[in-house]
């Protein structure tokens, strides 16, 4: 949301302060499902395997069970370093969204003649995610209720104007914000879930049907010999016939890769479960998930308790690029959400945040994920999914299985599937670039969504930077 409308309708500092005093600095998904929670070995010795996968995120999870759906007799080993979902696949606002080009308008700017195809695949990858859902038993709260975006400036109204088109009175009815303008619901496209109840349940399915999965078992080196690469850890090695490499975030093992994403964080808050009375002063009573149009734009949802998660606008780049706890805890983005929370939602004045707690985005440099094979097409990567992996990780977990697998699919054929996107330079360049692009993109938020010379040229070259 512009900050010059938060300028105008600043919530007392007091208030602000009130509200994060009794907060905890982790992710709430983690401490719900802390109880349920099962853990796995170390990895320990010498192995060999059919199929290795470096990463118990979404991606590898993902992938170990697509795996297996299609070989069962195929041996699969899925190596964590450090618990199953405690990265990004943890600490996300659980959107689980049917694009896989990050946008409708992203992807037309890219990719137009193959967009239909895009977006029919897309779709499917999110309907199958709900098949999936149901034919598992998984408990992940998943709720099929769309989103809402809405506009929060007169230029974004007009931006929305036609199809689907919700008047100011149309959109607050649904939520009921001062804030909004207009809006549109897309209703079929983003699902609600829980991340920590689904990353355990997608470890669960996966063990279920024979991948053997080791936490705490960092991968340090990759060397591949003749047909096989052999993964090293502290503990021991695991040959592999085949690598599915889904550390997203973190330094990819693949040197060629490493400036093809730079960590970018993101912050959240977490309500309290809002009294009745609460909730019947802003409605949502069909629960969709919330965006508005800004370039630093805010997202929020309520989750099955009824609390609302707050998250967005800062998207921060540290010099170096490096992912570490230290940046998890950043007050300045959480008093700003706060300030952001209360504005959106006056009549909440006095509701409590019960946690607060940021993490690392792998961002690519055309914001969303890309898929490579290297090491003689016996390693797969897929990086970069900017916020919008919790469906596209799926769709990712085929295309790295057919390209392993040599396969000619709809999925391999993909313009956008075959691309590799250009990297970020590196430092100090890197750094001054985002700074930059961050500071343009303010700009163009403040001045009527006008976006400056710099970034102009960066659109005309599919260059970018986003959260």
């Amino acid at each position: 949301m512009p900050q010059i409308v938060f300028e105008r309708q600043a919530p007392a500092s007091a208030l602000i302060h009130s509200a994060l005093a009794d907060s905890v600095n982790r992710p709430f998904w983690g401490d719900d499902v802390a109880a349920r929670r099962r853990a796995f070995p170390q990895f320990q010795g010498r192995a060999d395997t059919a199929l290795a996968i470096v990463g118990g995120g979404f991606l590898g999870l993902w992938t170990a069970i697509l795996a297996k759906e299609r070989d069962p007799a195929r041996s699969v080993v899925l190596l964590e370093a450090q618990r199953v979902g405690w990265a990004a696949s943890g600490r996300n606002g659980g959107f689980c969204e049917a694009s896989l080009t990050h946008g409708e308008e992203n992807g037309h700017k890219r990719w137009p003649e193959e967009m239909a195809e895009l977006e029919a695949q897309g779709l499917r990858n999110l309907d199958e995610i709900e098949a999936t859902i149901r034919r598992y038993g998984i408990d992940c709260d998943f709720e099929r209720t769309g989103v809402l975006v809405v506009a929060v400036e007169p230029y974004q109204d007009e931006q929305l104007r036609g199809e689907g088109y919700m008047s100011a009175a149309e959109i607050r009815a649904e939520l009921n914000s001062p804030t909004f303008l207009s809006g549109i619901w897309e209703k079929d496209s983003t699902a609600m879930i829980h991340p920590g109840k689904l990353a355990l349940e997608l470890a669960r399915v996966a063990s279920e049907l024979g991948v053997q999965i080791h936490e705490q078992s960092a991968v340090i080196k990759l060397q591949s010999r003749g047909r096989q690469v052999t993964l090293h850890t502290a503990q021991g090695q695991l040959s592999a016939a085949r690598v599915v490499l889904a550390t997203n975030a973190f330094p990819s093992l693949l040197k060629r890769y490493r400036w093809h994403t730079i960590p970018v964080y993101d912050y959240v808050l977490m309500t309290e479960p809002l009294t009745p009375e609460q909730l019947a002063s802003i409605g949502w009573q069909h629960r969709q998930g919330i965006a508005d149009m800004a370039n630093q734009f805010h997202y929020y949802r309520i989750t099955r308790d009824n609390r609302i998660l707050f998250g967005g606008y800062d998207a921060v780049y540290n010099f170096g690029g490096k992912v570490s706890e230290q940046h998890d805890d950043r007050p300045e983005s959480f008093e700003r959400l706060a300030s952001h929370f209360f504005t959106t939602f006056p009549q909440l004045a006095g509701l409590r945040f019960s946690h607060r707690w940021g993490g690392a985005i792998d961002t690519s440099t055309r914001f969303c994920a890309f898929f490579a094979l290297a090491r003689g097409g016996k390693v797969a990567y897929a990086a970069g999914f900017t916020g919008l992996g919790v469906g596209a990780t799926r769709f990712a977990g085929n295309v790295l299985l057919d390209k392993l697998d040599g396969l000619d699919t709809e999925r391999t054929r993909l313009r956008m599937v075959r691309e590799i996107p250009p990297p970020f330079p590196p430092e100090p360049l890197a750094y001054v670039a985002v700074q930059a692009t961050r500071w343009s993109l303010n700009q163009a938020d403040h001045n009527h969504g006008k976006r400056n010379l710099m970034l102009r040229t960066m659109d005309a070259l599919g260059l970018g930077f986003d959260s």
